[in-house]
């Protein structure tokens, strides 16, 4: 896949001593998520990372104030069974600033990683300042997740970066009473998602089967490489794939091509979109986050958009299989394989010490999925398959989880993440929005980005 993967490892964190258990309560009943620290909690998981008392771990995230309370939260129980502090910094220049502080040699203990891309640049720039991910944590990677996330944390086969949060974006929103309404079915092949558009386009004409937006400011474009990389996944292997983030394959292969136009044969099709927005053109015009919201009046069916899109559906619409709006799956080219596109974000270690590989390996533990899960809004999901999905606030975390964990799942991350920065959040995008706005041809669009690839 995208790098070799090496075991290796630092040393494991102590055993637990008898101090350790007695500062937690031993056996007795675990806390309620969210308690406050000197509650009474089964601290039996928490010994292999031994007594910690005294020590501190600081965190640098992008996550500021009131998102970084459910993150807060979650590490109580690492603190009060360890003894470790867990010092929170969140900025809103942590991209910008994270280079700076390695540069200076004023690290942050662990940090969280936004996107791959990320890592492989910092190991490339600063070669020796992250630290080869710990025993514990390498174990609780091979043994919960699936294993692509592995691959996304390691560069030149070294594993730097355990994953924290995620997403799937493999997603189609839509009206379940709408669907009941027009007697249609969800579909479970992309030849059934593209009948069922025929058929909603020539059931409604004061409707469209789509809607779609890729308006965000400085980022506008980003939704629409979504599609196109989803389309990748349908119509390529994942080796494939692969091979086309790596530019192993050229941006403006026939085969990429063929991907585009197959998104096309959607989004650039007046009969299927913008439903309650306007023409073709007006997707470039359109926020993303209001973009799924025509779908609410009836004047949309469908929007393809990610997990993460509920938090944009107005405050009281009801979120559920048979509520005002939900999602199915995007489906592949037949209904066994399932191909999804997804993101996350990872934790890197700066600092070589006990107390930070112990931290490294709880991010990775079914423990702190499911404390994170029990103490956060909707919203929020991990990839670690023993996360219990009833901790899980929403429907829609529930079935992206399900989709995360499943051993079948052929996962891959968002390619523009992985891609260089010029490309990944720049030529990419703009390439994308001109293929909308300006009504560029697939080979033009491609043939653009192909040429602004860094040598």
């Amino acid at each position: 896949m995208f790098r070799k993967k090496n075991r290796l490892a630092v040393a494991a964190v102590g055993v637990a001593s008898l101090m350790a258990l007695a500062a937690c309560g031993g056996d007795s009943d675990p806390a309620e998520p969210g308690e406050e620290p000197g509650s009474e909690r089964d601290c039996s998981a928490y010994e292999s990372y031994g007594d910690l008392s005294g020590t501190s771990i600081n965190l640098y995230t992008s996550i500021v104030d009131p998102e970084d309370t459910p993150h807060i939260d979650s590490f109580i129980p690492f603190e009060e069974c360890t003894g470790a502090t867990v010092d929170y910094e969140g900025s809103r220049e942590f991209e910008a600033q994270l280079p700076v502080r390695i540069e200076a040699g004023s690290p942050p203990d662990v940090a969280y990683i936004p996107q791959p891309g990320l890592i492989d640049t910092i190991a490339d720039r600063f070669p020796d300042a992250m630290v080869p991910v710990g025993e514990a944590a390498e174990a609780n990677v091979d043994q919960y997740y699936n294993e692509a996330w592995k691959d996304y944390g390691t560069v030149d086969g070294t594993y730097y970066a355990v994953p924290v949060g995620a997403n799937a974006k493999s997603f189609v929103w839509y009206s379940p009473s709408l669907m009941e309404e027009g007697g249609y079915e969800i579909p479970t092949t992309w030849d059934e998602l593209m009948d069922l558009t025929e058929q909603i386009a020539n059931d409604n004409p004061d409707a469209k089967p789509w809607c779609a937006g890729i308006e965000s400011g400085e980022a506008t474009g980003w939704p629409a490489t979504d599609w196109l990389e989803d389309m990748m996944l349908r119509t390529v292997t994942p080796e494939e794939y692969d091979m086309w983030v790596n530019h192993e394959m050229p941006f403006n292969d026939p085969k990429v091509v063929e991907a585009l136009d197959m998104a096309g044969g959607i989004l650039k099709n007046e009969d299927y979109v913008n439903g309650g927005l306007g023409n073709v053109q007006t997707i470039a015009t359109t926020a993303f986050g209001e973009a799924g919201l025509p779908i609410l009046d009836g004047s949309c069916y469908m929007h393809r958009q990610a997990s993460f899109y509920q938090a944009n559906w107005p405050d009281g619409t009801d979120i559920s299989e048979n509520g005002d709006v939900f999602a199915f799956y995007l489906p592949g080219q037949d209904a066994e394989t399932r191909p999804l596109l997804g993101g996350g974000e990872f934790a890197a270690a700066f600092a070589d010490r006990p107390e930070v590989a112990a931290f490294q390996a709880y991010l990775t533990s079914p423990e702190w999925s499911n404390e994170k899960a029990m103490v956060s809004e909707a919203g929020w999901i991990s990839a670690n398959r023993e996360l219990d999905p009833e901790n899980l606030k929403s429907p829609i975390d529930q079935l992206a989880f399900e989709l995360l964990s499943d051993e079948n799942t052929v996962f891959r991350f968002d390619g523009s993440d992985l891609m260089p920065g010029a490309v990944g959040a720049g030529s990419f995008w703009n390439g994308m929005t001109d293929w909308i706005a300006l009504d560029e041809s697939s080979e033009d669009v491609l043939t653009s980005i192909e040429n602004s690839w860094p040598s």
